[in-house]
């Protein structure tokens, strides 16, 4: 049945229900497509909001889920510990930069940073070290908690909490003209001594417009983070499991962050988990026998058996299928198909990272609430294609068993677009 926006109990995320159309319901998925109740395939374009990595409905992730089902619910990680936990906290610190040494388990993205936010704080008050203040990105996001509210960027996403959220400092987004001026107002804050983490998107900042900077800027602001006994933090979960080109967008840079927050792609996108990995250090700051040093956080479903045992299934898809070589075909696809925006008068700031392709629709109202945005999505789905633009700023990032054929399609309700907005402008 339709969910109709005036008759269904549901409430959507990030949805005006005033104005949404009937929500048509998905009644499978497959690869990169999901089935909708007419029987149409629609290209998920954008891997259902960065979390499907291989495709929909991984064999070996779906055979692995299957199992642990016939042996595992959920069990309280405060009191006990199980294989699956285990196995996956080994196997993503041997994929991650070294140095990294522990994994506390979430269920989020937003989570996975509100924990690497306290680990942080947390860190130094341990040490009787007075420092409180956190510096992030202009234009950065990094979930919907209040913590990760607190420290995004300030607009219409949480205007509305602004009595709840927390003072941060913001270093500039390293634009071509101003990087100098990023690394020189990072500098200012840490050397005030009163910093006690660098909290950033490597590479790519996701919901802030697709903005992209070079690892040169990466190894920078680790290398003034070091120089300051400042922490760095680094948000990948949505640049994570290949979404740059390599594993983590960090090892573009050489990099090694004293905080790494995982989510999205840890399962393939099949169930939620999140991981937030830490040096040996910062979990050595809350090991005493002072339980009020104990680091106190929390949910009901940390460490689910069944979503570790989804994630252990995408560690092995990683090690046996070639995945790094569809990840690099498909940035040589993007590559091959954004030349010809790059001379087309109707779209800007034509970019791409790895498997993300972003560009900008030259219209005359920009920003996540630009009045494009909604018909773009309007336009999309009559083609059966999942795009969501951020405003005016169109990307793609799909699954990686995209197709050539997929992705010519995308391209071409893309430029299909520019032509329908530019007559509706008339």
């Amino acid at each position: 049945m339709t969910g109709s926006p005036r008759t269904s109990p549901v409430w959507h995320p990030f949805c005006q229900h005033k104005l949404e159309p009937v929500f048509k319901q998905i009644v499978g998925t497959e690869g990169a497509h999901l089935i909708d109740e007419d029987g149409r395939s629609v290209l998920d374009a954008i891997s259902s909001w960065w979390v499907i990595t291989h495709g929909h409905r991984h064999p070996v992730i779906m055979a692995a889920i299957r199992l642990a089902l016939e042996r595992f619910d959920q069990i309280i990680f405060a009191e006990y510990t199980h294989e699956p936990a285990e196995e996956l906290a080994r196997g993503l610190i041997r994929l991650a930069p070294s140095g990294l040494a522990h994994v506390f388990y979430s269920d989020s993205g937003s989570t996975a940073v509100e924990v690497a936010i306290k680990m942080a704080l947390g860190f130094f008050h341990n040490r009787r070290a007075l420092r409180s203040r956190v510096v992030v990105m202009e234009h950065g996001y990094h979930g919907d908690t209040i913590g990760t509210m607190s420290a995004g960027e300030r607009g219409v996403f949480n205007a509305a909490y602004t009595p709840l959220l927390f003072d941060v400092d913001t270093i500039p987004f390293p634009a071509p003209d101003r990087e100098q001026q990023t690394l020189d107002a990072l500098e200012r804050f840490c050397r005030g001594g009163n910093v006690a983490a660098l909290l950033i998107e490597p590479l790519v900042l996701g919901a802030g417009g697709m903005k992209m900077y070079s690892p040169r800027l990466l190894t920078e602001f680790r290398r003034i983070t070091e120089r300051y006994g400042t922490l760095m933090i680094a948000d990948e979960v949505m640049t994570g499991w290949g979404r740059t080109g390599t594993l983590l967008a960090c090892a573009q840079s050489g990099i090694t962050p004293d905080i790494l927050c995982l989510s999205k792609g840890i399962t393939g996108g099949a169930l939620p988990l999140a991981a937030t990995l830490c040096t040996a250090e910062i979990f050595d700051a809350h090991l005493s026998e002072d339980r009020s040093r104990t680091f106190f956080h929390s949910s009901s479903y940390t460490a689910n058996p069944i979503a570790c045992a989804a994630a252990l299934a995408n560690l092995e898809v990683w090690r046996e299928e070639p995945v790094e070589e569809r990840i690099q075909a498909i940035a040589g696809m993007h590559h091959d198909r954004l030349a010809r925006f790059r001379s087309d008068r109707r779209f800007v700031n034509v970019r791409q990272q790895g498997t993300i392709a972003a560009l900008d629709l030259a219209v005359e109202t920009t920003g996540y609430l630009s009045e494009v945005g909604p018909l773009l999505r309007t336009f999309f789905r009559q083609r059966d294609v999942l795009i969501r633009p951020l405003g005016n700023v169109i990307y793609l990032m799909p699954p990686y068993c995209v197709t050539v054929g997929d992705l010519d399609r995308a391209y071409g309700a893309i430029e299909e677009a520019a032509g329908f907005i530019e007559k509706a402008a008339r």
